[in-house]
């Protein structure tokens, strides 16, 4: 059995940014609507080095598993903070279609949610976007904006890579994080150590995707901050249990029926943003689902990539 191998560089390649964001609402409405099932993610921890993810899906076909790590230190040592592999099977024989660099797939999914969830829960009229943290996944979240015709500024503690990532991506560099803060479209895209959202750090009209808390522990937003927003998120059980709701929710903060599936709002069943003044944040803890859509779009462009490497089995 021969089965192709999709490096970073292939994944790049295969599926832009504008394809990854078709791609990922089409999964968000799928599983909404029950065509496509997902387990609950699980963790193998290891604090404070890191964590070991394996998630798994099913849909269009296909069964996914992909398992990542995220290890925040590793760039001081010259390392990437994620990665791993995305193995695809066919569902009806269960024979392996598929093997995806994950880092590279996790990007294009983070920075397509991210916009998603921004142009669908944003003003109509909202004009200026930032992306706080310029690491991988931020980067792909400002190579996102930049491909869907958005102007967009990037902050981070870093300065100078921030000024790397702007000028590398097309960017502006925000000048300080207060003014960040005053965006209509915020992405946060932080390992989530520590809130960067303050309360009452945002005001009347914007929207905020938060991206960066996605495991036990994490938190980019400050919880009486998050009370003060009409709140939407990827998927209940695992936002409620490992992402940015997690803490508000273990305060009595936030409860189920305030949190809305951003797959009911695409799909017509549920309510979106419903004035221009409430702030709206979507909390994004990184779903199989969206994985299994950019491996299916990768597959779909493997017939383009003449040099992509295959595995002999």
């Amino acid at each position: 059995m021969s089965v192709p191998v999709f490096t970073a560089r292939h994944v790049e390649e295969a599926v832009s940014p504008e394809r990854a964001v078709d791609a990922v609402r089409d999964a968000f409405v799928a599983h909404a609507r029950g065509e496509w099932t997902m387990p609950p993610k699980v963790y193998v921890t290891n604090y404070p080095a890191g964590d070991f993810r394996a998630m798994p899906a099913l849909g269009g076909g296909h069964a996914l598993l992909k398992w990542v790590t995220s290890f925040p230190g590793n760039p001081a040592h010259g390392l990437p903070t994620v990665t791993g592999v995305v193995l695809v099977s066919d569902a009806q024989t269960g024979q392996l279609r598929a093997v995806l660099d994950a880092a590279s797939v996790t990007a294009l999914r983070t920075g397509a949610a991210a916009v998603l969830a921004a142009e669908t829960l944003g003003r109509a009229d909202a004009e200026t976007a930032v992306v706080i943290g310029a690491g991988v996944n931020g980067r792909a979240v400002i190579r996102t904006f930049v491909a869907r015709g958005r102007a967009v500024s990037v902050w981070d503690i870093d300065e100078p890579r921030a000024r790397a990532a702007a000028q590398e991506l097309g960017a502006d560099v925000a000048p300080s994080l207060a003014e960040a803060l005053g965006a209509d479209l915020v992405v946060t895209v932080t390992p989530g150590h520590e809130a960067v959202i303050g309360d009452r750090a945002l005001h009347e009209g914007q929207h905020v995707s938060l991206m960066g808390a996605d495991g036990p522990g994490k938190a980019e937003m400050a919880g009486a901050e998050l009370a003060r927003a009409r709140l939407f998120c990827d998927d209940w059980e695992q936002a409620s249990h490992g992402g940015e709701l997690a803490h508000a929710v273990e305060a009595g903060l936030v409860a189920e029926e305030e949190v809305t599936p951003i797959g009911r709002v695409l799909t017509g069943d549920a309510p979106g943003r419903e004035s221009d003044a409430e702030i709206t944040a979507f909390d994004s803890t990184g779903l199989a689902i969206q994985d299994l859509a950019i491996a299916l779009a990768a597959l779909e462009a493997a017939e383009t990539l003449p040099d992509l490497p295959r595995l002999e089995l």
